[in-house]
């Protein structure tokens, strides 16, 4: 039997990247949740940075929602779950509206969820209609419910830019300038919430600045049905995960904890750059940071090194994703050029570059089973070590290398772990058959 959940919902997207689709997502999360309202927020893409202010503005877990890494059951069961607990749920997009395959209007238009586009407005008067005319017109059937203006100079500059609008279309209001409101950024994007001293203040900054425009109102309800994935083996049972999980290694999707988690696994949270030993575990996951950042802290900790050494040459399993396997080389070089000595657990080094070396979505098929994830990254690596395969791309092309020391995998994929929960219990040692 189908079950059908209703909860109201809203999808924000924009014109292009650097609109404030985050800014105004996490303010509109910190506002609704100030009125009293439970938030759930979803971020379209593979992002790791965005859902954590998200997750602070709405107090909630924030979840992805990438029909190409996540797929559709996951995203519809994921939103059915948060429509049965929640008042009102974000989504943020991803780029443009309409940029990549699959897009963030294929998300609006296959979940129902009305779109609100998020105008940058502080160089234009008039055009502001045209383009809020293109983004709900260019595909039919788009449920596009109207348009907010951001970074708006002054009262008159509203009226301007509402005045444009075509006939009937919404306008959720306008949200001035601001600079001390605005979210801090790094290479990667945002800086992690936990970095922001004052993330709190400057979301209830913006929080006020939606009150004052339209936008506190609940939007339409959409109705979100289940789609149960398949029932999860507890095949990490009574095996003892170590995820280390700090401002360098902080790049973790909540799906994959529950998925380790729903698997059976214990788990174990440390942080190297605060100096914790390796816990007694049975296997070892190092996610994605910013290794290079705390270089001279890491690489002192020669002592968590060699523990984690002592634990592969044991036959326990690791896996390392992008910044993970980035601080397993001999060294890393930072933006600055300075050297910083790491693990040493693989050989070769990485060395960050001024461009962004990857972006993008990427499948492998390992021994353990086939992974869907991602890459972003400004690094290159360099090494002696043969890939044990490489991943490719949605279209084909050849993707990262994953590399394997003994029962150590390493790779710049991020892997989704909901993508194949077994593959998951068999990299970190369940024996399983495939």
């Amino acid at each position: 039997m189908t079950t059908v959940r209703h909860c109201p919902a809203l999808f924000i997207a924009a014109p292009a990247s650097g609109q404030g689709k985050t800014t105004i997502t996490a303010a509109l999360a910190r506002m609704h949740a100030r009125l009293g309202r439970r938030v759930r927020v979803f971020k379209s893409g593979p992002d790791f940075l965005d859902p954590q202010i998200h997750a602070v503005a709405s107090g909630a877990p924030v979840y992805n929602a990438d029909l190409g890494m996540c797929g559709e059951a996951d995203i519809a069961h994921r939103l059915y779950l948060a429509a049965g607990e929640a008042d009102v749920i974000l989504v943020e997009g991803v780029m443009g509206l309409y940029d990549g395959k699959p897009s963030g209007a294929d998300i609006a238009c296959r979940f129902g969820l009305p779109v609100m586009a998020v105008i940058d407005a502080r160089a234009m008067a008039q055009t502001f209609g045209a383009i809020a005319h293109g983004l709900a017109t260019f595909r039919p059937g788009l449920p596009f419910a109207g348009v907010l203006a951001n970074h708006v100079g002054s009262a008159r500059h509203a009226d301007m830019l509402r005045e444009a609008l075509p006939p009937g279309m919404r306008f959720f209001g306008a949200v001035m300038r601001d600079a001390e409101a605005a979210l801090p950024e790094r290479h990667l994007g945002l800086m992690q919430a936990a970095e922001i001293e004052d993330l709190d203040a400057r979301l209830n900054r913006l929080a006020d600045s939606l009150a004052q425009t339209g936008a506190a109102e609940l939007p339409a309800a959409v109705a979100f049905v289940d789609q149960r994935p398949a029932v999860v083996e507890p095949a990490l049972a009574g095996r003892t995960v170590a995820v280390a999980r700090d401002a360098a290694y902080g790049f973790i999707y909540p799906a994959n904890l529950d998925t380790l988690s729903e698997l059976g696994a214990r788990l174990c949270f440390f942080s190297p750059l605060a100096g914790d030993a390796l816990p007694a575990c049975d296997a070892v996951w190092l996610p994605g940071g910013y290794p290079e950042l705390h270089g001279e802290v890491l690489g002192a900790s020669q002592a968590f090194w060699a523990s984690l050494r002592a634990h592969v040459d044991a036959g326990k399993p690791v896996l390392a994703e992008c910044g993970g396997m980035m601080s397993l080389f001999e060294c890393v070089v930072d933006k600055a050029g300075v050297e910083h000595r790491f693990g040493g657990l693989l050989p070769g080094r990485s060395v960050m570059q001024k461009r962004l070396a990857a972006l993008g979505m990427q499948e492998v098929e390992l021994p353990e089973g086939r992974l869907t994830g991602h890459t972003f990254h400004y690094s290159k690596s360099e090494t002696p070590l043969p890939a044990l395969v490489r991943a490719r791309t949605p279209d084909g092309r050849e993707g990262e290398a994953v590399y394997r020391s003994g029962r150590l995998t390493a790779s710049y994929v991020h892997f989704y772990f909901p993508s194949n929960p077994l593959a998951v219990a068999r990299l970190l040692g369940a024996e399983v058959a495939a």
